[in-house]
């Protein structure tokens, strides 16, 4: 069974950082290893859809991101870990939410939460004003 936790989250100030972990683990049966599959950073705050802030494509390796954090976000991985990262700078507080990863069997990126197999619990990340 495929697991994915994430970690690294906290509460920071205004203009800090932060670097979140996704370890995936369990794909034994799943008919792919980790670096096959493309991965997602999404986030999300009550009441609101699951924001994509992040993805890598295992086909190309492109990554993509929205532009209310492109320039301060940066996502990589590290496939003899099965590990994701989310490097996040000059954080403020429209960036709070829970933060979750994916994996999306594909290998290529999207914004659509269905497309992703596999989904963390969340990390959150708290940047108070």
């Amino acid at each position: 069974q495929v697991r994915l936790v994430e970690s690294g989250g906290g509460l920071v100030q205004p203009g800090s950082s932060l670097k979140l972990s996704c370890e995936a683990s369990g794909f034994a049966t799943s008919g792919f290893s980790f670096r096959n599959y493309a991965i997602g950073w999404f986030r999300q705050t009550p009441g609101k859809e699951r924001e994509g802030v992040a993805c890598l494509s295992s086909s190309d390796g492109n990554t993509y991101y929205p532009e209310s954090v492109k320039g301060r976000f940066t996502i990589s991985r590290d496939n003899d870990k099965n590990a994701g990262y989310l490097q996040m700078s000059s954080l403020n507080p429209e960036d709070q939410g829970v933060y979750s990863c994916g994996i999306d069997s594909s290998a290529t990126c999207s914004w659509y939460v269905k497309r992703y197999d596999y989904w963390g619990k969340g990390t959150q990340v708290a940047v108070p004003a």
